[in-house]
């Protein structure tokens, strides 16, 4: 019997791959090729231009990760943002907070949202909650357009390439600064630094030229390039490692939690050096 494998290449010279059991979709968007794909190991696995974005079993780290150390900084999160994000585990995560009164999600491409409600129900099943509201458009243009708007917002995007490009420079750092209320603040994913170091030293210097509270945390989510992802935090007024953990309530999650709030925030010492 015939097996078929896919493999990411992650860098000229290293890849992970994986069994392949089916290929529900496969198709060219206006923006980026989009497969959605079921593996041996992964379970259900969406992929865009080749790189994995998520799969049913280690989805919760990456998306718990995004929403929660921000909105357990900020006291009162009622206006969140997602740019990017289409398959609508960070806005599932989002929802999990009582005080969050509406969350916005605009991911360019409609069809990322369309497959993964039809082949992601357990991870895009918050899209059709009331207070969400789903907007396919450019997120570098969504936040030129509402200055002072939100109390959160979370970059969920791709690896720098295609129409990611622009979410990773100062102009869209200095956007989002300016689309949050006074007391706002971000989280951006920001790739892994065995093969990406140079760009979250750069993410970091150009957040810190924004923003005057800037951290980094991270988190293993093994699909990802390394197993190592990194996240970056700017914040106009609420740090992240002021929080009192003994305030956090505990909420339906798998990885995030009250003792990790503050441990995500050490980092490994070579990741520490990049960052300062």
């Amino acid at each position: 019997m015939t097996e078929i494998w896919f493999t990411e290449k992650q860098t000229d010279h290293y890849g992970i791959t994986m069994k392949l059991k089916e290929t529900y979709v496969r198709e060219q968007t206006d923006f980026q090729d989009l497969a959605m794909v079921e593996t041996e190991e992964w379970g259900t696995m969406l992929l865009l231009d080749g790189m994995v974005m998520t799969t049913d079993k280690d989805e919760f780290v990456y998306h718990e990760m995004v929403a929660h150390p921000a909105l357990f900084t900020h006291p009162n999160p009622e206006h969140v943002l997602v740019v990017g994000g289409g398959d609508g585990g960070v806005i599932r995560e989002i929802l999990k907070h009582p005080k969050v009164k509406r969350a916005v999600l605009v991911d360019i491409d409609g069809k990322v949202i369309e497959y993964s409600k039809r082949y992601l129900p357990q991870i895009a099943s918050g899209l059709d909650d009331p207070r969400v509201e789903v907007i396919v458009n450019d997120g570098f243009m969504h936040i030129h357009d509402h200055k002072n708007t939100y109390d959160v917002i979370m970059v969920d995007s791709t690896e720098p390439v295609g129409p990611a490009v622009q979410l990773f420079t100062r102009g869209f750092y200095q956007g989002i600064y300016d689309a949050l209320k006074e007391d706002g603040m971000f989280v951006a994913q920001t790739d892994n630094p065995w093969f990406k170091a140079d760009l979250i030293r750069n993410v970091n210097r150009d957040v810190k030229a924004v923003f005057p509270i800037v951290r980094t945390y991270w988190a293993n989510v093994p699909t990802y390039p390394s197993g190592l992802w990194t996240f970056t935090l700017g914040s106009k007024k609420y740090d992240p490692l002021e929080v009192d953990e003994s305030a956090i309530p505990e909420i339906d999650t798998k990885y995030y939690s009250p003792r990790l709030h503050k441990a995500a925030f050490v980092l490994p010492k070579f990741v520490e050096d990049l960052v300062k």
